[in-house]
């Protein structure tokens, strides 16, 4: 039997953070050796635990330079922190690939959003026009979310656009947590395609999938897809 990945979680005060660890030190085949918080200098900290993969989910715009730093410190990261534009990706990646590790970054570890982004991409082939409408709690600043950006991005290629191109509408009221939902337009009719959550709890799995197809991941993609097929083989 494999040892226990060891992993280290950045940003483990915050919600997801506090989730992620609970989920990790329940798990028979993962062990948590590093919580990291915004006082502690990264790439010190996963060496010193000898941490193999790293999860964040820290602020906006801070998961491209964490997973550099991960690289960095010899780790394999799982960036589920918003804001890694696809060329931030692709840097990822190729870094990765130099000094042959991988992981993943994830806008969304739910597999609800997984299974309407599949649906969603399927009925872009079918419909001339389609908009994003990303609702969430007050307290995310940031917007469009990630979630949103990375529909955008799949519808786009559909047609061969411009992610730009795709309309997001973001929604900010108490009483939300995160939800989405994609329209469709044709002649006649509307298709609406829409994933609501309740509770953190169903990030969960997602996470878990994460971390443990980081493990032997070639370079960093993009999406949990990655890991819920690679976890059906």
């Amino acid at each position: 039997m494999n040892e226990p990945l060891r992993v280290g979680v950045v940003g483990a005060a915050g919600r997801m953070g506090t989730l992620a660890r609970e989920r990790i030190s329940a798990a028979d085949d993962l062990e948590l050796v590093a919580e990291i918080g915004s006082t502690d200098e990264l790439r010190q900290a996963l060496r010193d635990t000898a941490t193999e993969v790293a999860l964040d989910v820290t602020a906006a715009g801070l998961g491209a330079a964490h997973g550099l730093e991960m690289l960095e410190a010899g780790v394999r990261p799982v960036i589920g922190t918003s804001g890694v534009t696809l060329e931030e990706n692709e840097a990822l990646d190729a870094a990765a690939r130099e000094v042959r590790l991988g992981g993943l970054v994830v806008p969304n570890f739910s597999l609800g959003i997984w299974l309407l982004l599949r649906a969603a991409e399927e009925a872009a082939r079918h419909f001339p026009r389609f908009e994003v409408v990303e609702m969430h709690h007050l307290a995310k600043l940031d917007a469009p979310s990630g979630t949103a950006i990375q529909t955008a991005e799949r519808l786009a290629a559909v047609h061969g656009r411009d992610p730009a191109d795709v309309p997001i509408h973001s929604i900010r009221l108490p009483g939300l947590l995160s939800n989405q939902e994609v329209m469709l337009g044709g002649d006649g009719e509307v298709l609406r395609l829409r994933h609501e959550t309740y509770g953190l709890s169903c990030f969960g799995p997602g996470i878990l999938a994460a971390l443990r197809y980081a493990r032997a991941a070639e370079g960093v993609g993009r999406g949990i897809e990655h890991a819920f097929e690679a976890a059906g083989d």
